[in-house]
């Protein structure tokens, strides 16, 4: 049992039985890998348990480990007709992953998840600062902050003794994360009703409303479109994109290629993505690459800024207005600039991670 969350849920559900289940049961499991066992005291049907990498320095796979952990538990929900099922942020706490990076990695694998199936995933995080980082990551995120819960469970998180603690202790900045449930209701967030004297937000009486030229407008809107008529070029394109709806990721990386009349070499020696794993994308349907493998395809495969959003929504990922590194690629892809070389130069002077592996 490691310590934060895990200890938390074993506490929870019933440490001595939940125990003794995994022990006779489950046996080890590496990291990487899901199990699942009852929920015992806990009010749900199961309890996944993913086994998390602990973060050394990046280099020893533990991003694929972390994407495995969020993949194979929506994978094993799936397989046991699980409706709803709650992650808290994985790793991020006591095993030192990235906290950002840890919540771009849950996004990226609940929304490829969620581009095939049908399944309510909460993702759980512990205290105010996780949430904001949430609303940059993740614009759209609903949250509810319970302040006074945070205070009184910070000190109750690490207090199973281990070396990990001690590197907690060492980083309390970094807020840690823990399954809980309430029994009551949450205060009711909902703005307050505007008032009268709100005046930012009623027109001053004193004011006359603008008088609205409404042939100025409509003669406005006639000269917009002359000229873009919906002809016969439009058509097609349109049919064609219908077409290819429900391409995968796979899929569509190879019809955009082909229908540009790009050969594959020449796409993944611009991208600098290695052979290998260029066939296993192109010859995999179902192929789910990372975040910057994909990326680098399309800068390798010369993409604008609509069809690189498009190809990277089918891996289940979005460029972030609020992230450094999406800012620059984007820049890179909405100017025409296609070398990875220029990229990480441009990332590394802004001491970010380079793209090219």
């Amino acid at each position: 049992v490691g310590p934060g969350c895990d200890h938390a849920v074993y506490q929870a559900a019933g440490y001595e039985e939940l125990l003794a289940y995994r022990r006779e049961k489950i046996g080890i499991v590496s990291e990487g890998e899901v199990f699942i066992t009852p929920g015992f005291g806990l009010d749900c049907r199961f309890i996944i348990h993913a086994v998390s990498p602990p973060f050394i320095d990046g280099k020893g796979g533990e991003e694929e480990k972390l994407r495995s952990c969020y993949r194979k538990s929506l994978e094993l929900a799936l397989y046991n007709e699980v409706k709803t099922i709650a992650f808290p942020l994985i790793s991020t706490g006591s095993f030192g992953y990235p906290m950002e990076e840890g919540f771009r990695i849950a996004a990226d694998e609940i929304n490829a998840f969620l581009l095939k199936h049908r399944m309510l995933v909460y993702l759980v995080v512990f205290g105010e600062e996780a949430t904001n980082l949430g609303r940059r990551v993740y614009p759209d995120l609903e949250s509810y902050i319970d302040r006074n819960y945070v205070r009184e469970k910070e000190a109750e998180e690490y207090d199973m003794p281990s070396p990990m603690n001690m590197r907690e202790a060492r980083r309390k900045s970094r807020p840690s994360f823990s399954i809980w449930k309430r029994k009551e209701k949450p205060k009711d967030s909902s703005p307050a009703p505007l008032r009268p004297e709100d005046t930012a937000f009623y027109p001053s009486a004193a004011e006359p409303e603008p008088s609205i030229d409404y042939e100025d407008i409509k003669e406005a809107a006639i000269g917009q479109f002359d000229g873009a008529g919906f002809d016969e070029d439009h058509e097609s394109a349109l049919k064609e994109r219908m077409e290819h709806l429900s391409d995968t990721f796979s899929e569509y990386l190879v019809y955009l290629i082909t229908s540009r009349g790009m050969s594959f070499p020449e796409v993944y020696k611009r991208a600098i993505v290695d052979k290998k794993a260029f066939s296993k994308i192109k010859n995999n349907p179902d192929a789910h690459p990372k975040k910057i493998t994909a990326m680098c395809l399309c800068v390798g495969a010369r993409l604008n800024m609509d069809q690189t959003r498009d190809l990277l929504a089918r891996a289940g990922y979005a460029l972030s207005p609020c992230d450094k590194t999406d800012i620059i690629f984007s820049y890179f892809i909405e100017n025409g600039i296609y070398d990875m070389i220029e990229l990480d130069i441009m990332l590394e002077e802004y001491g970010l991670p380079c793209l090219i592996s």
